[in-house]
């Protein structure tokens, strides 16, 4: 690190990399670039690491994907020392996880808490990235990674009188820090995606009376959450070298599990049926595996989501609820599909009330109660399960310039743009962890992270050998790649759900889909290609003789 002015010509600060965000990405990122040898800082907004865990605290929040797979690879001792206590993690234990991987690797030192990355500008006649903060100083980079998360942009919905609602209102992504009791309180969940399938049968058990505001209904798998024994966790420790290979290699979505050989209609109906019998008392995620042709059918596609909607007729006794508990809107996985712990259950307790809000939307709130389809339902406190502005969010609140002083949101008006996920065309030396067109939320995360910060770390150390000063995507390579993610979405049933993948979630927001559902085995691969054959589609500038990085 050293001193150079800064726009202001006030004495700043300057790194080889500015990391924005104190995640899982941007934790191992810091780790990766140390062990390189390049200077960095991470700015975090938060005042703890853990990003979606640290802000996401709601009753119920636990991963939807297996503890022992959604833990870091990079290091064989953390993940045989690390005890999981459960099949799927609860928030506060991924939250513990992150604060020791933060002190075992020593990561604190160089990241800066409570601080909001506010505006950077590319300066195009020194390379180099101006990063305003706002605690009013502006640092200086080479590089700029973002690692600001796909679900951290916490999404308030615009629904007239809410400001006038004088009870406590919640949102699932941005819950406080201490514990909140709902007993003897009637409450209101707006919201039926995956927080608030989690989080309805825990404030069920404590409210007076739950009323739960439904526009959507979402398929769920139940969870079948068990503890780990001892045993458990060392047999699948010692098969880690074949499961993490399974993860990145193998896999469509980072997630080691059986591979199906066959589509849905290639069985009878007996067989087909005790499959999916089997999946749902296995629980979990991998119910969409058990064939291999769920996302690209519609008509095998109808005998998962057949199979489904008859399981919440049978649990949920009244009729009626359970008509409205069935999703029909969307074909089953389309969405992330959700996982509980009882919630279809729920709705069989006196004290808990569904409203359909699709054909009687919310008109209003009042300063103690939801008013729809000319009802009022008196609550004493809300809770807003109203997801995120996914993907692109957290990204679009940084006022980020590049060449010319494009704006980024300027240029992502109409939808992201990106190569591989992973820079835009436009943006020098700007990285996006897990981004838009990368298969990012369509996987393990963690699996999907490891491998983007490892591709980038192995490209700036490559710029430094090689003397680069800067590196952009070209703009044809953008366009090829945006047509290919969009080509592979469209071959498949994704886009034809209203989903967050599409943005569809958020007034106004393009419809695009975001992800690249081609798959994490094939995506690594395509990546590691373009990277050997030296950054193929990318434009590297300056060719002087190898040098150190920092601003000196």
């Amino acid at each position: 690190m050293s001193a150079s002015p800064s726009v202001s010509g006030k004495a700043s600060e300057a790194y080889d990399v500015v990391v924005v965000g104190a995640g899982f990405a941007g934790m191992y990122m810091l780790h990766k670039l140390r062990g390189q040898g390049f200077s960095a800082r991470v700015y975090e907004q938060g005042d703890g690491v853990g990003g979606t865990w640290y802000w996401n605290r709601y009753p119920g929040a636990r991963c939807d994907v297996e503890s022992m797979q959604y833990s870091y690879s990079f290091s064989d001792e953390l993940q045989q020392e690390w005890d999981w206590s459960e099949r799927y993690a609860p928030q506060p234990e991924i939250l513990k996880y992150a604060n020791h991987v933060a002190d075992r690797f020593n990561l604190r030192p160089d990241i800066q808490f409570n601080t909001t990355v506010e505006r950077t500008d590319f300066n195009e006649s020194t390379n180099l990235w101006s990063v305003a903060l706002s605690d009013g100083k502006t640092v200086i980079a080479k590089f700029v990674v973002l690692a600001t998360g796909c679900l951290s942009n916490a999404r308030m919905p615009e629904i007239k009188g809410l400001d006038s609602f004088e009870g406590k209102v919640y949102h699932t992504g941005h819950w406080p820090h201490e514990a909140v009791d709902f007993t003897g309180q009637r409450v209101g969940v707006i919201g039926t995606g995956s927080s608030g399938i989690q989080s309805v049968p825990v404030i069920a058990e404590q409210a007076s009376h739950l009323t739960v505001f439904q526009r959507t209904a979402n398929f769920s798998i139940p969870a079948r959450n068990a503890v780990l024994s001892e045993e458990e966790r060392q047999s699948f420790r010692a098969k880690y070298p074949e499961v993490r290979h399974f993860a990145r290699v193998e896999s469509r979505n980072g997630i080691y599990t059986e591979m199906p050989d066959r589509g849905a209609l290639d069985d009878g109906d007996n067989e087909r049926r005790s499959k999916y019998e089997a999946r749902w008392n296995r629980g979990g995620l991998t119910f969409m595996s058990v064939y291999n042709n769920l996302g690209l059918d519609k008509t095998a596609n109808d005998t998962a989501a057949d199979f489904v909607r008859e399981k919440i007729a049978e649990i949920v006794e009244d009729p009626e609820t359970a008509r409205l508990l069935q999703p029909t809107s969307h074909p089953i996985g389309t969405k992330r599909i959700c996982f509980d712990t009882e919630y279809f259950s729920a709705f069989n307790r006196p004290n808990v009330t569904l409203v359909d809000i699709k054909s009687n939307p919310i008109e209003e709130i009042t300063a103690n109660a939801v008013r729809t389809g000319g009802r009022e339902y008196e609550v004493d406190a809300l809770v807003l399960a109203t997801g995120f502005d996914a993907m692109t969010g957290s990204v679009a609140r940084i006022d980020i310039r590049g060449r010319n002083g494009q704006a980024l949101n300027q240029k992502w008006a109409e939808g992201p743009r990106t190569y591989l996920g992973l820079m835009s065309a436009g943006f020098p030396n700007l990285f996006v962890i897990t981004g838009p067109g990368s298969p990012s939320v369509l996987s393990n995360m963690i699996v999907s992270i490891e491998q983007h910060v490892d591709w980038i770390t192995d490209c700036v150390s490559y710029m430094r050998g090689r003397g680069f000063e800067a590196m952009e995507a070209k703009k044809d390579a953008e366009d090829n790649w945006v047509a290919h993610v969009n080509e592979v979405a469209y071959a498949t049933l994704y886009p034809t759900a209203n989903s967050w993948y599409m943005g569809a979630n958020v007034p106004g927001k393009p419809r695009i889909f975001m992800p690249y559902i081609g798959g994490v085995g094939p995506y690594r691969q395509i990546c590691n290609e373009v990277a050997a054959k030296g950054y193929e589609g990318f434009a590297m500038v300056g060719t002087e003789q190898p040098r150190k990085m920092a601003a000196s």
